[in-house]
């Protein structure tokens, strides 16, 4: 069939640019649309395809005979059709194979428009919120926030604009379903590239972070150039660059502190704004016991945890702070003799008693801190003096009365 159809390709062409789909993928899409078309005729060919010229948009209708076997044999030829011949049920055929076919071609685009894209920070149009879910529009898709991923206490209010961590893209039967998270970790990188030339630059990196939504984030960060300061270009001037990232996490206190290779400085650097005398490191472990002044405890372990958790999350230890004054007590307290023993229950009695661990005879609490467990020492032969001797028996003299007698006056 070679009628022209330059109206057709003008169309094809409008959609196109319109839908955001490459034209050859519409000329696919149009070619396999009028094969299904055709072959819904009777008497039509099996082995049969068609081909469009995508200058002049005419198709032609081709085909080949099978052999016994199935196998295509002879030659190939065009097949000459009319409009009428073609019918009213190939054409409908043909629209609605179009139509499919455009559908999937618009979600495969916009799928791979998104497909890779994990870990990209997106801005949308708060469409509907609920329960479940809140919906964002990014113009030609929506992405799902789920309420696993909203920060707690966070309004979603209907038209605000609100940027988004992309956490997962899947391909469904209805397009594209891009997983957003306001809560994730990476959001906070995110959002400091946007504020901050020298880490999109790659002059300053993020090397860690720990957050808990809502309430507070710390950053590590390590310049990979002398003269920049890796802390003051996150801060910005007057903390104005900081403050936008605070804004946009409507509040949340972002803590920013230098990293460190050697793991006891960036423990004591991750817990700032608390200042830290020592840290000992038990790598058996992965324990770190952070020793600080007394008036400094409270500010080291943060309200409820939340400073020594952030620090313990950033750095990779587990961090146990403990002050001067702590550590001096545990020492005294280690270094004290005990006596060795255990308490249990009595028998008897039911009540609880000390028994030594050497094998004495139990006792009593009370008797026990009596210091009734210190009565009479035993004496060894070998510490028996002559003072301590027991006089020997004498004979009884002729003149000492008998049993039974009394003794003459």
């Amino acid at each position: 069939m070679t009628t022209n159809h330059a109206e057709m390709l003008d169309a094809m062409r409008q959609i196109a640019e319109l839908r955001g789909i490459p034209v050859q993928t519409l000329f696919e899409a149009l070619a396999n649309a009028l094969e299904t078309g055709y072959k819904r005729m009777p008497d039509a060919h099996e082995n049969s395809w068609v081909d469009i010229d995508p200058d002049t948009g005419e198709f032609h209708i081709m085909a080949q005979q099978l052999d016994e076997d199935g196998e295509p044999a002879g030659k190939e030829f065009e097949v000459t059709l009319d409009e009428k011949t073609f019918g009213r049920i190939a054409a409908q055929a043909t629209k609605q194979v179009l139509s499919q076919r455009v559908r999937e071609a618009e979600r495969d685009q916009k799928y791979e428009e998104y497909a890779g894209r994990e870990g990209d920070i997106v801005t949308g149009i708060i469409q509907q919120s609920d329960n479940r879910y809140t919906l964002l529009d990014l113009g030609k898709v929506e992405a799902l926030l789920p309420q696993a991923e909203q920060v707690p206490y966070e309004r979603y209010e209907h038209g605000a604009r609100l940027k988004a961590y992309i956490v997962e893209v899947r391909k469904t039967t209805k397009g594209p379903q891009i997983v957003v998270s306001r809560t994730h970790p990476g959001l906070i990188k995110r959002l400091f590239e946007l504020e901050v030339p020298e880490i999109s630059s790659a002059v300053v990196e993020i090397k860690a972070a720990a957050r808990e939504p809502g309430h507070r984030t710390k950053i590590a960060v390590w310049s990979n150039d002398q003269n920049v300061d890796p802390v003051g270009a996150c801060v910005g001037a007057r903390g104005a660059r900081v403050r936008m990232v605070t804004n946009e996490l409507r509040g949340e206190k972002v803590d920013i502190v230098p990293f460190s290779q050697d793991p006891g400085e960036f423990v004591m650097r991750a817990l700032q704004p608390a200042k830290v005398k020592e840290v000992r490191l038990d790598e058996q472990t992965g324990t770190a016991t952070v020793i600080v002044p007394d008036y400094q405890l409270s500010l080291a372990i943060g309200k409820e945890g939340q400073n020594a958790r952030l620090a313990a999350r950033l750095t990779g230890w587990r961090v146990d702070i403990k002050s001067e004054t702590q550590l001096v007590e545990e020492e005294e307290y280690a270094n004290q003799d005990w006596a060795e023993g255990e308490w249990v229950t009595d028998e008897a009695s039911g009540e609880l008693v000390w028994k030594p661990a050497e094998g004495g005879e139990a006792m009593s609490a009370e008797e026990w801190s009596q210091g009734a467990d210190e009565g009479p020492a035993e004496v060894t032969p070998d510490e028996v003096t002559p003072d301590d001797s027991v006089p020997e028996e004498k004979p009884a003299s002729d003149d000492a009365p008998l049993e039974g007698e009394e003794a003459s006056a």
